[in-house]
């Protein structure tokens, strides 16, 4: 299971590291049997999700599935995770109409309002990583950061530090977005998700679809360290913020 520590944060899940040693689902949610709606073009399987020699892959592929001719993979943590630094090492999948998301999200299913903190790599444009949050359902907020070498080509490490009064965006240790506008900055605890999933309504945005074959995104490792504690692993961000 991920190697828990003891979280002195009131209203938050404690800090974690897991590395993906294998799929705790205690501790993590498989999406499966339904689709976000009409935009996204697959249907959510278990199938698409796995852990081999340390390495999540939530993969897309064209099989019938639901009311979808494609399956696609999401994971999500069953816990609230509120203020802190949240971690991800991540190589994204390729095709245009794809998307490869590291995010949190709480909303209306959960008796909240919708809340969210984005990394998305759009298959149509490896080469760039967007971020962006949500506000009570109010976006709006979308930055796109270049990402040296392509997000598909090698494992990067997308992170994001979420405080009260500021929100900041790095992508592998380098500060690349700065939010401290309170009215911009998420309050609710969130779940983490990852999620990769394909789209044939929302081409101008992702790109129009067209399935070259199966695509997969790999996770190597996540974390969550609460404020104010000692940073989980050597290269945590954690290790070097102040």
């Amino acid at each position: 299971m991920p190697a828990i520590a003891h979280s002195q944060t009131s209203g938050t899940a404690p800090s974690f590291v897991d590395n993906f040693d294998r799929l705790d689902q205690k501790f993590w949610y498989v999406s499966d049997g339904w689709n976000n709606g009409s935009h996204q073009n697959c249907t959510w399987s278990k199938d698409q999700v796995s852990v081999q020699e340390g390495v999540l892959e939530l993969s897309f592929e064209e099989r019938k599935t639901g009311e979808r001719d494609f399956a696609c993979g999401e994971i999500q943590t069953r816990q609230r995770f509120g203020y802190g630094t949240f971690e991800a090492r991540i190589k994204t999948a390729e095709g245009s109409g794809l998307n490869s998301a590291f995010f949190t999200y709480i909303g209306p299913t959960d008796k909240k309002p919708h809340d969210e903190i984005d990394f998305e790599v759009l298959g149509k444009d490896s080469s760039r990583v967007q971020v962006n949050q949500y506000i009570s359902a109010k976006g709006g907020n979308e930055k796109l950061v270049d990402v040296e070498g392509g997000a598909n080509a090698a494992f990067n490490d997308y992170a994001f530090v979420w405080e009260k009064e500021r929100l900041r965006f790095y992508l592998n240790g380098n500060l690349v977005q700065e939010v401290t506008d309170p009215t911009k900055i998420p309050v609710n605890a969130q779940k983490i998700f990852f999620s990769l999933w394909g789209t044939d309504t929302l081409s101008d945005w992702m790109g129009k679809f067209a399935y070259q074959g199966p695509a997969g995104m790999q996770i190597d490792r996540v974390a969550y360290t609460a404020p104010g504690e000692k940073c989980l692993f050597p290269e945590s961000l954690t290790c070097t913020l102040d």
